[in-house]
C-alpha cells in the first residue's frame, strides 16, 4: 500500500471466463456505494470492463495502452462512470501490442507501477482525488500485461471458477506470483480467492469449493458469487449489475464480498 493509503489490487487469473471483469466492475461499484473512491484500470485488450461501465469506444481517446507505452500521465486517461466515486482508465485493442512495443525496454515490467505511483503521489494531499482502491482488471493470460499489473499491485484478488481442475490453473498463477515476488515486487501478496459461477444445484461446485478451502484455507472468501443471468446481462447495457438489478443474487453477493473485503483490509491494517 502506498503511504497515502491507496490499496492497489490486481484482479488476475490466466484462465478466461472466470469472472475477472465482472468482479472488477461489481466489486468496484459496491466499494463506491459505501463511500470508497475507486479507480478501475482496464488492462485487457478486449476492453470489457470499459464497456461494462458504459464507456463507448469512441470516448476512449486515451487508454491504459497510452499510459504504459507512451507514459501518458494516468490522470489524463481517467474517465468518470455512471457510478459516483468510481472512475476508470479504459482499455482497448491496442493493448495487444504492448508486449512487442516494450520488448527492448529492460524496465518494461515497471511501466504501470511507475504510472500509478506518480499519480498517487500527485494527489496524496487532495482527498477529492485520492483513491481508496485501484483495481486492475487483468487479461486472461500470464503476459507482460499481467506481470505489469502484479508488479504494480499490493496484492492479488483471484476469481476462481467452481469447475473441475480449478486448482490446477491456480497453481500456475501462484508460480508466476513467486517469480514476480522474487524479482519485481517482493511485497506482492494474495489478498484473497473468490469462488465464482457457483451453482448450488451442482454437486461439483461444492466439491470444488471444499477442495479450494482445504488447500488455501482462510485466503478463500466466505462469500461465493453465484451463476446469475442478471450478472451476465448487465454489461450489454453498459451498467454494473448493482445498477442494472441490485436485488439479483449476483449483486447481493458482490455487496457481501465488498463488506468482507473491507473487513479483511481493516484486520490487515491493524496487524
Amino acid at each position: 500500500m502506498s503511504d497515502t493509503g491507496t490499496r492497489i489490487l490486481a484482479i488476475a487469473n490466466q484462465k478466461g471466463g472466470v469472472g475477472k471483469t465482472t468482479t472488477s466492475i461489481n466489486l468496484g461499484t459496491a466499494l463506491a456505494a459505501v463511500g470508497r473512491r475507486v479507480l478501475v484500470v482496464d488492462f485487457d485488450a478486449q476492453g470489457n470492463a470499459s464497456t461494462g461501465l458504459g464507456i463507448m469506444r469512441a470516448d476512449r481517446r486515451l487508454t491504459s495502452y497510452d499510459v504504459v507505452v507512451d507514459r501518458t500521465p494516468l490522470e489524463e486517461a481517467i474517465l468518470t462512470t455512471l457510478v459516483p466515486r468510481l472512475e476508470i482508465v479504459p482499455g482497448d485493442e491496442n493493448l495487444s501490442g504492448v508486449e512487442t512495443e516494450l520488448a527492448e525496454d529492460p524496465r518494461r515490467s515497471y511501466r504501470l507501477r511507475e504510472a500509478i505511483r506518480d499519480h498517487v503521489a500527485k494527489v496524496a494531499h487532495d482527498p477529492d482525488k485520492r483513491y481508496d482502491f485501484i483495481l486492475i482488471d487483468c487479461p486472461p493470460s500470464l503476459s507482460s500485461l499481467t506481470i505489469n499489473a502484479m508488479t504494480a499491485a499490493d496484492a492479488l484478488l483471484v476469481p476462481l471458477q467452481c469447475e473441475f481442475l480449478a486448482l490446477e490453473g491456480l497453481s500456475q498463477l501462484l508460480r508466476t506470483v513467486e517469480v514476480v515476488r522474487s524479482g519485481l515486487n517482493p511485497q506482492l501478496d494474495i489478498q484473497g480467492v473468490v469462488l465464482t459461477m457457483y451453482d448450488k444445484r451442482n454437486n461439483l461446485s461444492d466439491q470444488v469449493a471444499d477442495e479450494v478451502r482445504e488447500v488455501l484455507g482462510n485466503k478463500v472468501y466466505k462469500t461465493v458469487i453465484p451463476r446469475n443471468v442478471r450478472l451476465s446481462e448487465a454489461p450489454s447495457f453498459g451498467k454494473p449489475a448493482l445498477l442494472y438489478d441490485y436485488r439479483c443474487p449476483g449483486s447481493e453477493a458482490y455487496i457481501r464480498l465488498a463488506s468482507e473485503m473491507l473487513q479483511r483490509e481493516r484486520m490487515r491494517a491493524a496487524a
